[in-house]
């Protein structure tokens, strides 16, 4: 594997390495549509079809990679449907994966998430994603990808997504830090998109959006997304459990947490989309 490759490639690199044969790129493009007062994901597989990264492929958060058993949306699948999805797109655990979305990295770094909880580390994201590369007048392209399936196999790591009872035993836990990804206005309960408003209790804030700079930009520096996590004691926990509204955005921090050198990361998958609808559990606003 090459030095440059690692959880997060600049365009340059990406340019460079285009007809590796190892090399697999992923769109992860998700829409978020209004439905019913709130929000459901769809697939923009006729996005990438108009124009994208050439030799990318789609993958499909909302339908292929979504526990299809789950009432809640865009939950992690069973290993056997992850590994289809993943092998049916012509990824093997020979592959370096490239991953990139048409927003803020958050869909990208949501897969990225899934990857590492089956065993998968030869991952990373496209710093800048879909934005940076149009704006730099790099080509285009809308031709399907011609990678053969491949055979993917999965090996679990435990405590990578946790649930919800998982949540509740750490309330109160001096050696877990709650971070909510969610923006603060939605932390302090003055607006939500969930059944309730409101943080997990003794949850801090550090939101998703305040990691990357206005687009076509990318990540902060890794200096700079230091400073808010050590703010509020992430960086010295022990463990850290980050959660959002549905577990997108919480990937974004958890991804950059792994990225700062945190050891014991952990997201909490079904996020206030679970928690919110359970009127028995507690949540704190202001």
């Amino acid at each position: 594997m090459s030095e440059a490759f690692g959880p997060l490639v600049d365009t340059a690199w990406l340019a460079a390495h285009l007809q590796d044969a190892d090399l697999r790129i992923l769109d992860c493009t998700t829409r978020l549509v209004p439905f019913e007062g709130r929000v459901r994901p769809e697939a923009a597989r006729d996005a990438w079809a108009e124009g994208h990264i050439p030799g990318s492929a789609y993958v499909d958060l909302a339908n292929e990679l979504s526990d299809r058993q789950s009432p809640l949306p865009l939950m992690m699948p069973p290993a056997a449907q992850f590994a289809a999805a993943m092998g049916a797109l012509g990824v093997d655990h020979q592959s370096r994966v490239v991953l990139y979305d048409a927003s803020n990295h958050a869909w990208a770094t949501r897969v990225w998430w899934m990857l590492r909880a089956v065993g998968f580390d030869r991952a990373a994201v496209l710093d800048g994603g879909l934005a940076r590369w149009k704006a730099e007048g790099r080509p285009l392209s809308t031709e399907p990808p011609r990678h053969p399936p491949a055979r993917f196999v999965t090996l679990m790591r435990p405590g990578v997504f946790v649930d919800r009872r998982s949540v509740q035993a750490a309330l109160g836990r001096n050696d877990t830090r709650l971070v909510n990804a969610l923006g603060p206005d939605e932390h302090a309960g003055r607006s939500s998109r969930a059944a309730r408003p409101g943080r997990i209790p003794g949850s801090v804030n550090v939101p998703a959006a305040s990691l990357v700079e206005p687009p076509p930009g990318g990540f902060r520096p890794l200096e700079q997304l230091r400073e808010p996590f050590d703010a509020v004691g992430a960086l010295a926990a022990p463990r850290v459990i980050v959660y959002c509204g549905g577990g997108i955005s919480a990937t974004a921090d958890a991804f950059t947490l792994v990225r700062l050198g945190a050891k014991d990361v952990a997201v909490y998958d079904g996020s206030l989309a679970e928690w919110s609808a359970d009127p028995s559990l507690p949540l704190d606003t202001g």
